[in-house]
């Protein structure tokens, strides 16, 4: 048992390491060596763990996935309009958030080649429809609840993902100055002022964006 522990821990520590590694040297450029050096690991340990680095890379993006949906499940008590808020939430960027920009530029670049790898574009497939998914179960969750207006769920989810994507995209390449470099949270708050706000029933309020930013900043997510 204790091994056992002991190789997930190394695991894990590995999985931190590609995260640190492509903060620092981006996708097009990393190799096992980088990431060894992130995580204080030899490469030895790393290849006997994962053969190659695409199989790193896919265990890396399918571990995000994973994460992202424990987040997930311990929210399922909140209301879906908060849930749908802190959704929108997880999209924005701050200026000064120079680390988790750096992530998701090298994530574009590995998106970049989904078209010519198939087992990366599996990743990326999986992580849309979470997405679109997730966004689609709330607003489900919210008309079912009276919270909600009726809308087409799937339709509403995919146009909100389409949109913070792009959002995420445009600041990470272009966001150096006014406006560019807080144009998260200037498509998050249209969205809720055009997309979300006509969707709520009478007496339904969203929480304020602001308030969801600081406790998810606390909690780390």
């Amino acid at each position: 048992m204790s091994g056992e522990t002991g190789e997930s821990v190394a695991t894990d520590e590995i999985l931190d390491g590609v995260y640190d590694a492509l903060c620092t040297h981006g996708y097009a450029e990393l190799t096992m060596q980088d990431i060894a050096d992130e995580c204080d690991k030899s490469t030895a340990l790393l290849h006997y763990h994962y053969d190659t680095k695409e199989d790193l890379l896919v265990a890396f993006l399918n571990g995000i996935i994973t994460d992202y949906e424990q987040r997930l499940a311990e929210e399922r008590d909140q209301s879906p309009e908060r849930r749908l808020v802190t959704f929108l939430a997880r999209f924005v960027f701050a200026p000064d958030s120079n680390e988790r920009q750096s992530f998701h530029l090298a994530l574009l670049e590995m998106r970049s080649q989904g078209t010519f790898n198939e087992r990366i574009r599996e990743q990326l497939e999986q992580s849309e429809a979470v997405l679109r998914g997730t966004a689609a179960d709330i607003l489900r969750e919210g008309i079912e609840t009276g919270a909600f207006e009726g809308t087409d769920p799937d339709r509403t989810a995919a146009l909100l993902v389409a949109a913070l994507d792009g959002a995420r995209t445009r600041q990470i390449t272009l966001g150096e100055g006014q406006p560019a470099d807080t144009y998260t949270r200037a498509v998050v708050e249209e969205l809720l002022d055009q997309v979300v706000d006509p969707l709520l029933a009478e007496g339904t309020e969203l929480p304020n964006l602001d308030d969801v930013l600081d406790e998810l900043g606390r909690s780390g997510s």
